[in-house]
């Protein structure tokens, strides 16, 4: 646990910076541009492009942990290098491709999701994100797999730096959603290219100068690979259909107005999420590590401390926007995004039960249940999606606010209550007495 909390004080700290930061770059972008075009530029460009990228890559930094942290545990270098290729590889011709398949929907999301044909080029501009980000998830796995956090932390700050810079100074230059647009692919642009080449610095002192060469792919079961990237990238890919296209649900159902409202509720909550992001990331490589060595105990004790803290931080930190949203959102950011406020208080529920129970995903992938994410998004999800087909387009954004909490409750509380039974079950059959 005081490893977790002093790796979580390096990205804790960067996120407290960057939280200011993406509140004012927030701020500023939003009374710059208004509230149609802060959703069309924050709700439908960025998040369809990114989309494009989740819908057909892998989760490689989850790969990457686990791997990359069980061969280091058991000195086995060449396998620890050999990951590293082929997951970087992988993620890297995903990318492009996803960059190809973004020029042919480009002209469909500008008709139908932005509702303005001339803003085709915006998604194209920001596309190019993907080849800035080739190998980011790869980098990020080997920074977290070797305990860097303090590097990631850095680099985050950076990134909100250099985005919020920008956006300031498109704001006292009046300039417009382009300018924006910019900024926020610079912002992205240097943290992948940072993080990359963080990264080959942190291998080549864990694995050696030179472990580009030695290392090979060959010795690696790439069967149990496949099944482990494919798994996480079904479950990327449903959490993108039910969980994460939000917005692009609202504004092809309602409008690009009630998107930047739900934009805006999502925004203020990462003032909730962000202290407990680095918690996740930690944790689950102290998950890996613990459950490698069948230490139950430790691993037990672990996640009654992660969610004791973030669920002291939720309560706190959430009750505080529930009493004073009505009046902060219109005092931030204009009178015309108070209607964020009902979408900022029923959020608020489900993704206070993603902050306690954080770690309910990363368990299952440290006991090698990969797929049973899987079952439960897709089961949830699909009951998700109808409700919000049905009901949305009547009763617009607060009602896929109340049917997105729902997901987040269900869900969640199905996958934690799953990898605690399974964790006991292991530790009963491996007792002295079971033998």
């Amino acid at each position: 646990m005081r490893g977790i909390i002093k790796n979580s004080s390096y990205l804790l700290g960067s996120n407290s910076l960057s939280i200011f930061l993406s509140v004012v770059q927030g701020v500023l972008a939003a009374r710059l541009l208004g509230v149609a075009d802060y959703g069309l530029v924050a709700a439908v460009v960025i998040p369809f492009v990114s989309n494009v990228h989740r819908l057909l890559s892998f989760r490689m930094s989850e790969l990457v942990v686990k791997y990359l942290s069980q061969f280091l545990v058991k000195g086995e270098r060449d396998k620890a290098g050999g990951v590293i290729k082929g997951a970087a590889l992988v993620e890297a011709a995903t990318s492009a491709v996803a960059y190809l398949v973004l020029l042919l929907l480009a002209p469909w999301a500008a008709r139908w999701l932005a509702h303005d044909p001339q803003a085709m080029p915006l998604f194209l501009i920001y596309g190019l994100v993907l080849f800035l980000n080739g190998a980011y998830e790869t980098a990020l796995g080997v920074l977290q797999a070797t305990r860097q956090f303090r590097w990631i932390a850095a680099v985050n700050l950076a990134q909100n730096l250099l985005t919020a810079s920008i956006i300031l100074i498109a704001f006292l230059t009046g300039g417009n959603r382009l300018l924006v647009l910019l900024a926020y692919l610079a912002g992205k642009g240097l943290a992948g290219l940072a993080l990359g080449g963080l990264a080959l610095y942190q291998l080549s002192r864990e694995l050696g100068r030179g472990w580009l060469m030695r290392s090979s792919v060959r010795n690696l079961s790439w069967r149990e690979l496949s099944r482990f990237a494919v798994s996480t990238n079904l479950h990327a890919t449903i959490n993108l259909l039910v969980r994460d296209s939000e917005t692009l649900l609202v504004t092809a159902l309602r409008s690009t107005v009630e998107a930047g409202y739900f934009k805006i509720a999502l925004g203020v909550i990462n003032l909730v999420l962000m202290p407990v992001e680095p918690l996740i990331a930690t944790t689950y490589a102290e998950i890996t590590r613990s459950v490698t060595q069948r230490d139950w105990k430790t691993t037990r004790r672990l996640l009654k401390r992660v969610s004791q803290i973030s669920g002291l931080w939720t309560v706190f930190s959430g009750g505080g926007l529930i009493l004073t949203g009505y009046w902060l959102i219109p005092l931030v950011y204009g009178m015309e995004y108070r209607p964020a406020y009902p979408a900022l208080a029923v959020l608020l529920v489900g993704y206070g039960c993603a902050n306690v129970l954080n770690w309910n995903r990363t368990l299952l992938l440290a006991l090698e249940l990969p797929t049973y994410p899987i079952k439960v998004a897709g089961l949830t999800g699909l009951v998700k999606t109808m409700l919000t087909l049905l009901l949305a387009p009547a009763w617009g954004y607060v009602m896929e606010a109340v049917i997105l909490s729902a997901y987040f409750v269900s869900s969640i509380s199905w996958m934690a209550r799953r990898g605690l039974v399974e964790m006991k079950t292991r530790e009963a059959k491996e007792s002295p007495a079971a033998a």
